[in-house]
């Protein structure tokens, strides 16, 4: 997220930046250094042939058969009917009629035939792009192309997962809600893959993108039809297709922590960091198992289905890349406190990496929890997009953290999230992603950003209307840093933006500071999403928390009902499967705080 020249907000991926200079070619220097040359530039022709070949020859092969299919064969009805509910019916059917049995499959058996369709393109599409690895990139095209295997890797993985759960006898333990939040998570990895391209050009962009086609398409259809097979397990936010859902019929406050942490886990996060027998114990001064945290992770067990504790003592750790996989499983990070245990980095998009790629620490392994530590980008607001925290693991908590930054500081990048009493510290878009996620208690700062800068708490990119993703915020605090508070009629701040189509975000029970602009929330780009977006304020208060003045769009609700308001709180947003009590994090699971 981006503004250009003149402060205007343009959607991602628009800038006015130009690209790296591609590499010179060595000069000469022997016969041999020649021969070698010339034999490398043949390897990457023939790697370039081959892989236009196949994509080619594929694209050619289905553009037949799909026109050989609509002339022979007409679909079952069940196919038909399936795929009616679906955003992209042709897609769904030319998906469907040669699978082995679809034709004679009900529509029940339907949802994992799709499932199964879906998992073995994006299988396909790795083993392709896998085969270009070897090709000549700039540093951009290859933090680009980096991503997208990484997030391919990811998406099979949740497809796999969504298949075994959705198939009968698959022996997995996911409910409705997993599954959705899994083909949720895939639907945002090709999104993510594909606008890592979209200022770059050259052939691996195209062939990527040949090798990525109809993939977003396929989840989105997968979507679909799970959802309308879920009944009312499926329920999350505002209902889909004006379907109604079950609101829970009572309300819990757990006054120290929530019943969904397992007890080892609120014990963990209730003592004291000296008091807890740590895996590894990080520290620089050489006095602990590790000197670094990098190291720790690495340490750290593969798809454990244990707490694996890594105790980071006070100090400032500057380490280039930190990042739990997705293999490490149930980590949980513990610090000294906020500006005690930091770890800081400067990585941004002027370095030739792309946003995903710019984050100071970074966890995709389900369970992670994180306690009592500073996360900071350092680049400052002239380097634009500099993430400080990104979190695409399902069943992550943030307790007691900061994360500061300026553009784009925690990204919130998929799955089911919870932050609770954390200050997060930026300027534009600074709270973005596609996660279902619930802040709680939580310290929303605003900074000075660039002259003609406005600034927006969120960037929400929900781009399907059945992904159970969006931005709660209950009890929070949204107030302004002292270098914005002297100059705040300069700098308007808003409750947020719509990055795609489907944007929700909603402010429950919150105060919010005379910074905020009485209009409330932004346009991304003139009436882009503005009838599609799901906005709401609910009994917020402080100077403002008015809402007499805010947008009129149709997307925008002041709630008014409280059954309306307790969609977005923990317990309905993102309690599925019981999972935040094993976490031991304090946490309101209704409205009462």
């Amino acid at each position: 997220m981006e503004y250009g020249k003149l402060g205007k907000p343009e959607p991602l991926g628009s800038s006015n930046r130009s690209l790296p200079a591609e590499p010179s070619a060595t000069p000469k220097k022997s016969k041999l250094k020649l021969l070698l040359i010339l034999a490398s530039t043949l390897m990457v022709a023939s790697a370039i042939s081959a892989a236009l070949v196949v994509v080619t020859r594929s694209n050619r092969n289905s553009s037949t058969s799909a026109a050989a299919r609509f002339k022979i064969r007409r679909p079952s009805q069940a196919i038909s009917r399936t795929c009616s509910m679906t955003r992209y019916p042709t897609l769904c059917v030319d998906s469907l009629v040669d699978f082995p049995d679809a034709m004679d499959a009900s529509e029940k058996d339907l949802v994992h035939i799709s499932l199964n369709v879906t998992l073995q393109r994006f299988d396909r599409a790795i083993y392709l792009a896998s085969n270009i690895t070897n090709l000549l990139m700039d540093s951009h095209v290859r933090s680009a192309y980096e991503d997208c295997l990484e997030l391919l890797e990811d998406s099979v993985s949740h497809l796999s997962r969504s298949l075994s759960s959705a198939t009968p006898g698959g022996g997995a333990t996911g409910s409705t809600q997993d599954v959705l939040t899994w083909l949720s998570a895939s639907l945002t990895n090709h999104d993510t893959c594909t606008e890592g391209f979209n200022e770059l050009n050259g052939n691996v962009k195209h062939l990527m993108f040949d090798m990525l086609k109809d993939l977003s398409g396929l989840v989105s259809n997968c979507l679909a039809i799970y959802s309308a097979a879920g009944g009312e397990e499926a329920f999350y936010g505002i209902p889909i297709q004006n379907r109604r859902r079950k609101l829970l019929s009572s309300v819990n406050v757990h006054q120290n922590f929530p019943q969904w942490l397992t007890r080892r886990d609120r014990k963990l996060l209730d003592s004291p960091a000296e008091g807890i027998n740590a895996h590894m114990v990080v520290s620089k001064d050489g006095s602990g198992t590790c000197e670094t945290i990098a190291e720790a992770i690495k340490k750290a067990p593969e798809n454990s289905g244990r707490r694996f504790i890594i105790y980071v003592k006070a100090g400032r750790y500057e380490e280039d890349i930190l990042t739990v996989g997705r293999r490490k499983r149930n980590i949980m990070l513990i610090g000294d406190g906020k500006g005690r245990t930091v770890i800081s980095g400067g990585r941004n998009i002027q370095q030739g990496v792309t946003t995903f790629r710019s984050a100071t620490f970074a966890a995709s392994g389900d369970g992670f929890i994180a306690r009592d530590i500073t996360f900071e980008n350092t680049a400052g607001p002239s380097k634009h997009q500099a993430v400080a925290l990104r979190v695409g693991a399902d069943h992550a908590v943030i307790f007691r953290c900061s994360i500061i930054g300026y553009q784009d500081t925690l990204y919130v990048y998929s799955q089911r999230q919870f932050y609770r009493d954390c200050d997060i510290h930026g300027t534009v878009d600074f709270i973005f992603g596609n996660a279902a996620v619930v802040f709680q208690n939580c310290n929303i700062h605003a900074r000075k950003p660039l002259p003609l800068q406005k600034i927006t708490i969120t960037a929400q990119n929900r781009q399907d209307p059945n992904q159970n993703t969006g931005m709660s915020f209950h009890a929070c605090r949204l107030v302004a840093e002292p270098d914005l508070q002297t100059v705040k009629s300069s700098y308007p701040t808003y409750l947020g933006r719509p990055w795609k189509l489907y944007s929700r975000v909603v402010y429950m029970l919150s105060y919010m500071g005379d910074h905020v602009h009485p209009k409330g929330w932004l346009e991304w780009s003139s009436t882009f999403a503005l009838d599609t977006l799901h906005y709401g304020e609910y009994m917020n208060y402080g100077p403002g928390g008015a809402t007499g003045q805010r947008v009129k769009w149709p997307g925008f609700h002041v709630i008014t009902s409280s059954a309306e308001a307790s969609k977005f709180t923990v317990g309905q947003f993102i309690y599925g499967s019981a999972w935040l009590p094993s976490t031991v994090v304090s946490f309101a699971e209704g409205l009462s705080t």
